[in-house]
């Protein structure tokens, strides 16, 4: 009998829905108590008649038992008669029995057990709603203690979570910071299945929500992000939100890894999906028949998993080939495990978080949501600062300096290098009156070496560093510390070059390292994850400051030759098709090559090599030199400096050019965004100007090359060099405001300006006016997807007004209203050049639509308008009609998703029927009728010059649609 039907039968009180509430867990009042106490029903019939129901649903018997004897319904006696009982149905029995000589006091305390630990017993709370069950006035307040192993666990879980995750590890082990006293959320852009941005999270929480879902069936919500964007900090946030019920979800448990974890267990090793859980998280105190680990089964829906570095995992990895583990009871690989979670073949439905660096990637079907970090905006730097800087002083001069090196801003928009700055400057203002932050342009090699200073400082006598310096001696720090950092860089370059992050306590020792040198910080123990319980390891604090370490190994190093220090260069070549000619410096990996080993993006051999240049550059000779014979620190410069000289001149010839609608383009590819960086780090002049020189075809496409706002002084470093014009594309990026600021100088010589999807703001808008205003060179300008209000859009129509070369404006999908629609609109009224005009996605509404009405009538040059999503009704539509019966320039117009009605149809049909030149009206998603689309029919067909109307999306349904005369220029679809 279904459980419906049985309750249809069961006995009940009349009129039972207006008396109860149903599946209340608050406590009534004395009136709603003295209702309901009237109307119940007996609870001992109620399990008569459940029998069958509870024997075959009820779990967690011993919470049970423990409650019925603590609040006295059974004796100790009880208790231990249905504890000998073998099988569990058979337990269940058994108190159902003795509950029926105990009598409906005993029975009504039973129910509200259940009803109390609802997460014990999640599957008879239906049950619990349907028999409209509310607790009477006799038991509630009667203490129930929660001893189910699911819902114990969740809280031990909970516990040790919180432990782990309340606290960020600065310097190694010597200071810890509270994660709520410094954590900062980063700017998180939500992507499709092919990287194009769906806008962005406004907070973590949203992380695991359903929005921006492009493949419901995928598993993995997939975290990118470049080297130190706060990828590990944010699982960490997202953890110990969850420690702390903060976090919107009904998870019961929570499941972190690091991946690199799973290339510790040997390849024979074998484990069990439970003993991966419990073992490395957190271990189920008395649960002796399983029923945590078979509620997990159950309910996967109930588990959030987080797997932080996916590029970091040592193997040959597809996740799709691997073969598969379906059986969550089978012992396998620990990779196997971690794949067969990832696909979903074992534990479908829970949530998995999995973070990689920018450039891995995972097949799309396994991908259930996609994000990327961008790091800090302005704000989010200036809430880092607050908590960074407690005294108002520091935070006054570290802003001040901040505001003046737009290059800084741009590194410190990335978490970890932005930590490192704050960090230097709070530990070396306390050492040395007089240090500020470096009011050069500093390098990302600038900013490790300050980090390794902050390190090297620790080895002064403690009464030493209580008292202030007056001055600060950067060498005297490295000469005193010369022999740790030997044995640290040397201890980095064997990992790297093993491939491995872990480090052993006996290599550690063959390095030279002692316990003191430990203290420093450079290193932190790594002893969650050992299998084989040897003794405790270590990994350095972030894999690039290893790298940054293993480049300052090849430069000490005195014994081998000097084309040693090249050896990671030959690491970092990009895998290309067999019949295509191998480059030497081609380092990057696109992003649509096939994944067969995450690490073969070698991006941790990439940042050696950058920091390689940047240590042999000769802005730090003064350094160096105190630490390297200088005779063979200029062999070795001279040795860098005649590779960078050939693999530039090699790879500008082999940059693939296409030819576009406006002229030929180089595709550059993120390799080049690489060879670029080392070029800055190296400070050379001349590699500079060879490089820009080599940019033959003036049209340089950055797209999707991951360029990010600390790149964009390196790009200008380049660029400033390219004596010609130049064209410049570099959408869907990471720039910022913070990348416009550097490019400021090279504006002057760009025709093409093409920023699209790059988090740019107002203030950005204001360089690039004053600057392209300035030159009147600018032909071509794309702001598509930014973050440009009505305050931007008046700076924008001063470009169009002033800059009598510019022909195409993409502006679409910003913040623009009718205001801002105004001040466009007069400003392209007034150009002669202008042809293009790009509006999708506003909200310039009627206001904007009346004023480009004017803009058009008679308009000289502009050939392709799109208004398209601007929140324009009938109104605005017939203004536009209106107008455009007086031009015949316009060839393509875009009025798709607006709410134009029939009563604009009158209006569009007379502009139909006076024959302008118009060849292109799509009108898509609008809300015409048929009524509205015949009268544009019957226009249509006074009309010589249109090609098409579009109106497929308007309210006109497929009978209507076949009642219309075979024109095919009336497009429904």
């Amino acid at each position: 009998m279904r459980l419906e039907e049985r309750n249809r039968e069961a006995p009940r009180p009349e009129n039972r829905r207006s008396t109860v509430k149903t599946g209340s867990r608050s406590d009534c009042s004395t009136a709603t108590v003295a209702q309901m106490e009237e109307a119940r029903v007996p609870c001992l019939p109620l399990l008569t008649y459940h029998r069958e129901l509870l024997v075959s649903t009820l779990t967690s018997i011993q919470c049970l038992l423990d409650n019925l004897l603590l609040n006295g319904f059974f004796c100790q006696e009880d208790v231990e008669i249905v504890q000998r009982i073998p099988t569990k149905p058979d337990k269940v029995r058994k108190v159902l029995e003795l509950l029926q000589c105990k009598g409906e006091e005993a029975c009504e305390f039973f129910l509200y057990v259940i009803y109390k630990v609802c997460d014990a017993y999640r599957d008879l709370q239906p049950w619990l709603e349907e028999i409209h069950y509310n607790p009477s006035g006799s038991v509630i307040g009667t203490e129930v203690v929660n001893s189910d192993p699911i819902s114990r666990y969740s809280q031990k879980l909970r516990q040790e979570i919180s432990r782990d995750t309340s606290f960020i590890m600065s310097y190694g082990q010597q200071e810890e910071t509270r994660l709520e006293d410094l954590y900062t959320d980063t700017v998180m852009e939500l992507l499709n299945d092919t990287n194009e941005s769906l806008g962005f999270l406004e907070n973590l929480e949203q992380l695991l929500g359903d929005d921006a879902v492009f493949n419901p069936q995928g598993e993995v919500i997939y975290v990118m992000g470049d080297a130190g964007v706060g990828k590990s900090i944010l699982l960490q946030k997202l953890a110990n939100l969850w420690s702390k019920k903060e976090l919107k979800t009904d998870a019961l448990f929570f499941f972190k890894f690091r991946c690199r974890m799973f290339s510790i267990f040997k390849d024979a090793e074998q484990i069990s999906l439970k003993n991966l859980l419990f073992k490395y998280n957190c271990f189920p105190d008395h649960d002796p028949d399983n029923e945590v680990f078979d509620y997990i089964l159950r309910f996967p829906e109930k588990v959030v998993f987080t797997f932080d570095g996916y590029d970091e995992i040592q193997e040959d990895v597809d996740i799709l080939k691997i073969p598969e583990v379906v059986s969550p009871e089978a012992n396998a690989n620990a990779l196997q495990l971690l794949m067969s979670l990832l696909t979903g073949k074992l534990l479908k439905g829970s949530k998995k978080v999995m973070t990689a660096r920018t450039g891995i990637e995972i097949q799309s079907r396994v991908i259930r949501k996609k994000v990327a970090l961008r790091g800090f905006s302005p704000d989010h730097l200036k809430a880092y600062i607050n908590l960074h800087f407690k005294e108002q002083e520091h935070r006054e001069l570290v802003s001040v300096q901040l505001d003046a090196s737009p290059h800084l801003c741009g590194l410190c928009s990335t978490p970890l290098f932005c930590w490192i700055v704050f960090k230097s400057f709070r530990h070396l203002q306390t050492m040395h009156d007089d240090f500020h932050l470096p009011d050069t342009c500093i390098t990302l090699t600038n900013i490790f070496l300050l980090l390794c200073e902050v390190f090297l400082s620790r080895l002064a006598s403690p009464a030493a560093s209580s008292l202030k310096k007056s001055t600060r001696c950067t060498s005297e720090t490295f000469r005193a510390g010369l022999r740790p950092l030997t044995a640290f860089s040397k201890l980095a370059l064997q990992s790297l070059e093993r491939g491995s992050f872990i480090c052993s306590q006996e290599e550690i020792s063959e390095c030279g390292l002692t316990e003191e040198d430990l203290s420093l910080g450079f290193l932190r123990p790594v002893s969650d994850y050992e299998p084989s319980g040897d003794p405790e390891n270590f990994e350095f604090i972030h894999i690039t400051l290893q790298s940054f370490l293993a480049a300052f190994a090849l430069v000490l190093e005195e014994q081998s030759s000097t084309d040693f220090i090249l050896k990671f260069f030959s690491e970092c070549s990009w895998r290309q098709e067999p019949s295509c000619t191998p480059l030497p410096f081609c380092i990057g990996r696109p992003v649509n090559l096939s994944l067969n080993k995450p690490f073969s993006s070698n991006e941790h051999f990439l940042f050696t090599n950058l920091f390689l240049c940047g240590l042999l550059a000769k802005s730090q000779q003064g350094l160096m030199g105190h630490l390297v014979c200088s005779a063979l620190l200029r062999k070795k410069r001279a040795t860098l400096k005649s590779y960078l000289s050939t693999v530039v001149r090699s790879h500008m010839q082999g940059l693939p050019t296409y030819r576009g609608d406006d002229g030929t383009k180089v595709h550059v590819l993120p390799n080049f965004l690489w060879m670029v960086r080392c070029i800055f780090e190296t400070g050379s002049r001349q590699i500079a100007q060879m490089t820009a020189k080599g940019i033959t075809p003036y049209f340089i496409k950055l797209g999707y090359c991951n360029v990010y706002s600390g790149d964009c002084t390196a790009l200008n470093f380049v660029l400033q060099h390219h004596r010609t014009l130049l064209r410049l594309d570099m959408d869907n990026n990471n720039i910022s405001d913070y990348g416009v600021k550097q490019l400021r100088p090279s504006f002057s010589r760009m025709t093409v300006v093409r920023l699209c999807v790059n988090r740019l703001s107002d203030s950005s808008i204001e360089i690039l006016a004053e600057e392209l205003c300035k030159h009147k060179v600018v032909e071509i300008l794309g702001l598509y997807n930014n973050n440009i209000t009505d305050v931007g859009a008046k700076l924008v129509a001063r470009i169009v007004e002033e800059c009598p070369k510019l022909a195409v404006l993409k502006i679409g999908k910003n913040k623009i209203t009718g205001v801002g629609g105004r001040y466009l609109a007069v400003a392209i009224q007034k150009s002669r050049s202008i042809f293009d005009v790009g509006m999708w996605g506003n909200s310039i509404g009627d206001e904007g639509a009346e004023a480009f009405a004017k803009a058009l009538r008679n308009h000289p040059t502009l050939t392709n308008l799109s208004l398209a999503a601007n929140g324009i009704t009938s109104r605005g539509g017939r203004s536009l009609a209106e107008a455009l019966k007086e031009n015949t320039v316009l060839r393509i117009f875009w009025l798709v998703e607006n709410q134009l009605g029939d009563d604009a149809a009158p209006s569009l049909a007379e502009l139909v029927r006076a024959n302008t030149g118009l060849s292109h009206l799509w009108l898509i998603n609008n809300l015409l009728t048929a009524v509205g689309t015949r009268r544009l029919a019957e226009a249509l067909a006074e009309n010589t010059k249109l090609k098409e109307i579009c109106v497929k999306g308007n309210r006109i349904s497929k009978e209507e649609e076949e009642e219309f005369p075979l024109e095919r220029r009336l497009r429904f679809h």
